[in-house]
C-alpha cells in the first residue's frame, strides 16, 4: 500500500510538494477551497511530470494516486506526511493547524512558510512538537533544498523522520540550528531584493539589466559553489584569509542601502511591473515555467555528472530508487523493458530535414544504456576501478519521426547475457510509438589489460537479475535483423 501525504494549500507551492511526492511514489491528497485548485494543480503536476523523471537516471517508481479532499479532515485522514502551503497569515496557519491535530494527532506537519518562526506556528497547538518548518523554493518538484527548522518544542526523532521522508522524495533537507525570521535562504533573497528595488527606483537600472548581472554572471557561480566557496576562490592561492583582507574594508563603504527601504507606492509598483512586463511580458507564465524547468534540468544534471553540489543530491536519491528496484533482499525485477531515460528534442537535435539527426539516436541510446549500468553498478566509480562495458557492435533502425520539442522516452530490454558480455535492445518511444530501436552487443573489459574480463560478481548478480526477468519476454521485433533485410 502506498504511503500517503497531506498537501493542505494547491497554490504553486502547494502544487509542487504534491508533484514531488505523488512522482516519487506517495499517494497525495490535496485541500484548497479554492474551486481552481484542481486544474491549477493539475497544471504544475504536468509540468512536473515532464521535468523531474529527466533528472533520473533510474527508473522512476510508479506513480501514486492524486486526489481532492472536500475537507483538511479527509485529506489528512490515513496521511503519514502532512505539508502546509496556505497563505502567509498566521491566525489562518493556526486555525488550519488546530483542525489537522484534531484528527491526525502525532502526524508530521511540516509547514512552507518562508518567514515565521517555529515556535510562531506551534502557538495554542495542541501537539506543539509535531509541527515544524519545512520550506522549499519553488520549483518545489526539482530544487532540492528544503529549510527544515524546528524550536525547542520538537523533539530530535521527530525532525529526523521528517528529513527522511524529504530525503527519501529526493530533497536535500538543510536543519536550520537555531529559528530566525525567514529562516536563511530568505534573509539573502530579501538584501538583494532590497538592492534591486533601489536600482530600478534610482533609475541605475531595469529590471532586465538585473537579471542579466545575476543570470550572466555571479547567478552562475552561486548555482555550484554558493557564496563563501565562491569567495575562497576569489582569495587565489592564499584563500579565504586574503579575500577577507583585501575585500573587509570595503562593508564600511556606502555600497548599499540593505538598512533603508524605498518607499513602497504605486509609483514604485507601476516602474517595476511595467519593466517586467516589457522584459517577459510575451511569455505565459506556464512557458516561463517550462523554460525554467528546462534550464534548470540541464543545470542539474551537469552538477549531477560531476557529484557535486545539488547533483551530489539526486544522485545518491538515483541510488536509494536502485535499491528500492532490486528491493531488500534483492529479489528479481519484473519481466518488463526497464524506463531509463527521458528526453526532449532540442533545437541542436534536429538536421536540415527538421527531423531529429541520426547521432541523437545513437545519444538515446548512450542515455538509456549509460543509465542501465548505473543501475547494475557500472557506472563511473567502476570505470575509475578499471572495469567498464564497451560497444562492439550496434545496429539502429528508424521506424518513425522525432521533431523538435517532442518528448522521448528509452527503454531497455536484456536479450541474453553471461559474465562477460549483454545483448539490449533500446526502443526509443515517442508516447506510445516507437521511432527508434537500438540493438547493441557490449563486452565487459579489464581496461589495464585491454582484453575482455568477467565482470564483478555484484554488477554480475544485478545483470543477471534483470537479464533471467526479461528471459521470459518475447524476442523483440526487429531483433537480430541484418541491414536491408525485407520484412
Amino acid at each position: 500500500m502506498a504511503r500517503k501525504a497531506a498537501i493542505i494549500g494547491g497554490g504553486v507551492i502547494g502544487g509542487g510538494w504534491a508533484a514531488r511526492f505523488l512522482l516519487n511514489g506517495w499517494d497525495v491528497a490535496v485541500f484548497d477551497p479554492d474551486p481552481e485548485a484542481p486544474r491549477k494543480v493539475g497544471e504544475v503536476i504536468a509540468n512536473a511530470r515532464k521535468a523531474l523523471p529527466a533528472l533520473s537516471d533510474v527508473p522512476m517508481p510508479p506513480e501514486g494516486n492524486l486526489s481532492f479532499a472536500g475537507t483538511i479532515t479527509e485529506a489528512v485522514e490515513g496521511a503519514e506526511y502532512i505539508q502546509e502551503s496556505v497563505s502567509e497569515r498566521l491566525d489562518l496557519k493556526h486555525r488550519v493547524f488546530a483542525q489537522i491535530q484534531q484528527v491526525a494527532p502525532g502526524v508530521l506537519i511540516g509547514s512552507s512558510t518562508s518567514g515565521f518562526k517555529p515556535s510562531e506556528l506551534q502557538e495554542k497547538a495542541p501537539e506543539p512538537g509535531m509541527i515544524f518548518v519545512a520550506h522549499p523554493f519553488n520549483p518545489v518538484y526539482l530544487l532540492p533544498l528544503a529549510e527544515v527548522v524546528p524550536s525547542p518544542k520538537n523533539p530530535a526523532d521527530a525532525i529526523e523522520r521528517a528529513k527522511t521522508i524529504l530525503r527519501e522524495i529526493g530533497m536535500f533537507p538543510l536543519h536550520v540550528r537555531k529559528e530566525i525570521d525567514a529562516h536563511i535562504a530568505d534573509r539573502f533573497l530579501e538584501a538583494v531584493w532590497r538592492e534591486a528595488l533601489w536600482l530600478v527606483k534610482d533609475g541605475i537600472a531595469t529590471t532586465e539589466e538585473i537579471d542579466e548581472a545575476i543570470r550572466m554572471g555571479f547567478g552562475l557561480r552561486w548555482g555550484q559553489m554558493g557564496l563563501f566557496e565562491t569567495y575562497r576562490v576569489a582569495g587565489g592561492e592564499a584563500g579565504m584569509k586574503h579575500f577577507m583582507a583585501q575585500f573587509g574594508p570595503c562593508l564600511t563603504w556606502p555600497w548599499t542601502k540593505l538598512m533603508d527601504v524605498p518607499e513602497f507606492n504605486d509609483e514604485l509598483v507601476d516602474l517595476i511591473a511595467g519593466q517586467s512586463d516589457a522584459q517577459s511580458g510575451h511569455h505565459s507564465i506556464r512557458e516561463l515555467e517550462r523554460i525554467r524547468d528546462s534550464n534548470l534540468i540541464g543545470f542539474l544534471r551537469a552538477l549531477k555528472e560531476r557529484n557535486w553540489g545539488a547533483g551530489k543530491v539526486l544522485r545518491e536519491h538515483d541510488e536509494r530508487k536502485a535499491v528500492a528496484f532490486f528491493g531488500a533482499t534483492d529479489s528479481a525485477p519484473k519481466a518488463a523493458p526497464l524506463t531509463m531515460a527521458h528526453m526532449q528534442v532540442l533545437p541542436g537535435w534536429i538536421d536540415y530535414n527538421g527531423h531529429m539527426t541520426e547521432s541523437r539516436y545513437y545519444f538515446a541510446n548512450s542515455e538509456t544504456v549509460d543509465a542501465f549500468l548505473r543501475l547494475i553498478g557500472a557506472g563511473m566509480d567502476y570505470v575509475a576501478a578499471g572495469h567498464s562495458y564497451y560497444s562492439a557492435e550496434t545496429h539502429i533502425r528508424h521506424l518513425g519521426e522525432a521533431k523538435l520539442g517532442d518528448r522521448l522516452t528509452g527503454t531497455i530490454q536484456i536479450i541474453s547475457a553471461d559474465e562477460k558480455r549483454f545483448r539490449s535492445f533500446v526502443r526509443i518511444m515517442k508516447g506510445e510509438e516507437c521511432v527508434a530501436t537500438i540493438e547493441q552487443l557490449c563486452l565487459h573489459v579489464n581496461m589495464a589489460e585491454g582484453k575482455s574480463a568477467p565482470a564483478s560478481a555484484e554488477v554480475w548478480a544485478k545483470l543477471k537479475a534483470i537479464a533471467d526477468a526479461h528471459a521470459a519476454l518475447p524476442l523483440p521485433e526487429g531483433a537480430g535483423r541484418a541491414v536491408g533485410q525485407k520484412k
